[in-house]
């Protein structure tokens, strides 16, 4: 029988703490202090806790948190900064907003993750960091990134929006570099309900300048010791946050038992289904479960006519966006990152796609290549 299977329903994460939310959001308005209050001071100090780190600062979005640890870093205009070629286009672009200039490489084709055999290749006398992506839910290989990053005196940086919880090596994202930048937008495993961020660091001057430059440059109101910006992450959505983050390792528990039934129950054959694979030392928290596909779009349309719902994770990689003009010429260089956004699917995932929903996923999946 026909089942509708959305790719992610946002309202059960809403509806399962509602009224946990719905009391936090209440104190806040109740209190009358909406900007930079004690919600916002006392997630920084959670979300550090849980992730290991010193020091957390909220922000406006993901991207301005990876904007932020770069200048808080010094680096700008004349340096270079290592990015996957393979990422969502706002790692690139918080690297080209500080003036710097990113230096694409390509992904180990199993994880999707940044190739770190390729790394050293690309270094230049003017790369300064390299800022690795833990794509789909799973880190990047750490341990072998950071042994080249301190052999040719790198900042390693993390992107870290798809990875909330996720581990390597038994330290989870986050502190697993210099510094990191996290997404809270609302389809993350930690989301919000609108835009969220925040750097996590272990240096203080770091943070320290962070948490200055957020805020107009302005460490005591009216005074402003540097340029800074407009991105505060909200006193709402902190509140929010505190509820959700209680939450997070039973919801990535629940994203796991999924991930589990979908590579259990789904066979795969060869390049026509290829199923995600875990990298060494990685604990995955399944942000996405992506597949990939040289029958995509027909399979793609066989799914989405049998009620279940799917997205692509990226169709235009980023050296073929209009933004970045000044790569199209480099697009046969990545032959890997051009076949993943070729055949990538993300299938329906999240901590409350039930299991009868999940089965008949496998099902639908497995009818279609067996046909």
């Amino acid at each position: 029988m026909k089942m509708r299977v959305p790719f992610l329903d946002l309202k059960e994460t809403y509806l399962e703490l509602e009224d946990e939310i719905d009391t936090a959001i209440q104190d806040v308005l109740k209190g009358g202090w909406y900007v930079l209050g004690e919600n916002v001071s006392r997630f920084e100090e959670e979300f550090a806790a849980y992730c290991g780190c010193r020091y957390c600062v909220g922000v406006g979005s993901g991207m301005d948190a990876l904007e932020l640890l770069l200048k808080a870093h010094g680096i700008g205009p004349e340096d270079e900064v290592v990015v996957p070629a393979n990422t969502y286009i706002a790692t690139a672009l918080a690297v080209s907003h500080v003036g710097a200039t990113p230096v694409l490489v390509e992904p180990d084709p199993r994880t999707c993750n940044v190739d770190p055999f390729r790394i050293e290749s690309v270094i230049t006398s003017k790369t300064r960091a390299v800022m690795a992506v833990h794509l789909f839910g799973q880190t990047a290989d750490m341990t072998r990134i950071r042994e080249i990053c301190r052999k040719s005196d790198l900042k390693l940086f993390e992107d870290a929006a798809q990875a909330h919880g996720s581990m390597h090596c038994g330290a989870k994202a986050g502190a697993l570099g210099d510094g990191a930048g996290f997404s809270f937008y609302p389809g993350k495993n930690l989301g919000a309900f609108g835009d969220a961020g925040a750097i996590l660091t272990d240096d203080r001057e770091v943070a320290e300048y962070v948490r200055i430059a957020r805020n107009y440059g302005s460490e005591k109101k009216y005074y402003n010791a540097i340029k800074g910006f407009n991105s505060r992450l909200d006193e709402l959505q902190a509140a929010i946050l505190r509820v959700k983050l209680r939450h997070l390792d039973e919801w990535n528990q629940r994203r796991s038992e999924i991930a589990r039934l979908y590579l259990d129950r789904i066979e795969g054959r060869d390049e026509e289904l290829v199923l995600p694979h875990v990298g060494e030392g990685n604990q995955h928290v399944w942000h996405l479960f992506t597949v990939r596909s040289t029958r995509r779009a027909e399979f793609r349309a066989y799914l989405e006519n049998r009620g279940i719902g799917t997205l692509i994770h990226y169709p235009v990689p980023l050296y073929r966006q209009g933004a970045y003009e000044e790569l199209k010429h480099l697009s046969g260089h990545y032959p890997v990152s051009t076949a993943i956004s070729e055949q990538i699917l993300s299938l329906p995932m999240g901590p409350h796609l039930s299991k009868e929903a999940a089965v008949y996923v496998c099902e639908e999946v497995n009818r279609f290549f067996e046909r």
